[in-house]
């Protein structure tokens, strides 16, 4: 197989020699919502027969039917060209530009905002399909890069648009690249779906669990827990090849959620530090947006290191289980916020979190509902790994495949 370099779009690729270089201009027809025609916000309707489609209904490369507004019949019918058909492929100009939508079905009559192309290919031209996959990748990307380098303002123009050429392998290789790029995509919808239900699922396990009975204790967590601060620990002091185990409090934003089953940073630095015991719950104290306080993570490791802006809450074991805790916390969110001050940094410390009133049923009981939570919260990470890992998948067929690197005819 040869590969023969082609200047497309001001970039260099290599793709096989029988492909033809092609563009919009040449092979599709170009339609959006002419000015006259624009659309009012009171025109946006919660009910009705017509649907209308703006960008925001784009997810996933595909249309949320469910979040679409409507309009009436006459601007409907105002004009065909907009008229959603099976196969349309569907493009941002406006805000957020280059997002793309396939139509691989029709929920009801449909017709477009001012905001969003429509593109049909001229008589055939190219498999639907195929050219949604090409305005997906790093072709299009690279497109819309240059045309929007060094402005404020975004928008896609068309007469840039109709400029933007891709190469095309024959109809049969075209279909099959589509259909293994749709395979691929489908699996990471179900994933998706799965990870989501499981969510939901989990979401009213804690509402049962944490409802307490009348036999539960009820404390200030201030009677039954000490609180301390974390100690220095800029991301400096970080390293991948350091001696001794660390969190920073950003960490508590990112990478851990109720349990912290794995530290992922390290120190050479040990002096003057604040050391962890088994069971804490670890909180933030200090963000920019107040919600990113009411989170909690349980560490059940002991010397390990943790940072400045770190609320440590320890508790003896025998009374509560920090697992257990931290749940709660996440689960009263808004009793927590309550406890939050600031305005433009907005901060939680340990003299706040003090007042927070608790209810728990007794250790073994509290043993059995965090492991029953940690259990589903193990079953969806290991799920929402599975998809990250998908997904890398599908960028690098998309390089291959769209460049004709990996053959499938």
């Amino acid at each position: 197989m040869e590969l023969v370099e082609n200047h497309i779009n001001s970039v260099i690729y290599r793709y096989p020699k029988e492909w033809k270089i092609s563009s919009i201009l040449i092979n599709s027809t170009l339609k959006a919502r002419i000015g006259w025609q624009g659309l009012t916000t009171a025109e946006y309707l919660k009910t009705g027969n017509f649907l209308l489609i703006t960008g925001t209904d784009f997810i996933n490369g595909r249309i949320n039917w469910e979040t679409c507004h409507y309009v009436v019949e006459e601007r409907y019918i105002q004009d065909r060209n907009i008229q959603l058909k099976k196969n349309d492929i569907l493009v941002t100009k406006d805000g957020t530009i280059g997002k793309v939508a396939f139509i691989d079905d029709i929920y009801m009559p449909s017709t477009l905002n001012s905001g969003i192309f429509v593109l049909r290919p001229k008589k055939e031209a190219y498999y639907p399909l195929f050219l949604f996959y090409v305005l997906k990748s790093f072709i299009f990307e690279n497109f819309l890069n240059q045309l929007v380098a060094g402005s404020t303002i975004k928008h896609l123009y068309q007469k840039d648009f109709v400029n933007f050429k891709f190469s095309l392998p024959n109809k049969k290789e075209q279909k099959a690249i589509s259909l293994t790029l749709s395979d691929t995509d489908n699996l990471i919808r179900n994933i998706e779906k799965i990870i989501s239900k499981k969510k939901n699922i989990k979401h009213g396990t804690i509402q049962k669990l944490l409802t307490p009975s009348t036999d539960w204790k009820k404390n200030r967590l201030g009677e039954i827990g000490h609180f301390y601060k974390g100690k220095g620990l800029p991301k400096s002091q970080i390293s991948e090849s350091g001696k001794y185990k660390c969190i920073h409090y950003g960490e508590l934003f990112t990478k851990h959620e109720e349990c912290i089953n794995e530290i992922i940073s390290y120190t050479d630095d040990n002096s003057n530090s604040f050391f962890s015991v088994s069971n804490d719950v670890l909180m933030p104290t200090s963000d920019v947006t107040p919600n990113g306080l009411a989170t909690a993570s349980c560490i059940f490791e002991d010397n390990v290191i943790l940072g400045g802006d770190i609320l440590v809450i320890r508790v003896a074991k025998e009374i509560l289980n920090g697992l257990y805790l931290s749940y709660f916390i996440k689960n009263n969110k808004d009793k927590v916020m309550k406890l939050v001050s600031g305005s433009t940094v907005y901060h939680l410390y340990g003299s706040d979190m003090k007042e927070l009133e608790i209810t728990y049923p007794n250790i073994h009981i509290q043993n059995q509902i965090a492991k029953v939570l940690l259990d589903m919260d193990i079953e969806i990470k290991k799920l929402e790994t599975k998809l990250e890992k998908l997904k890398k998948i599908k960028l690098g067929m998309l390089q291959n495949l769209l460049t004709g690197k990996i053959r499938l005819v």
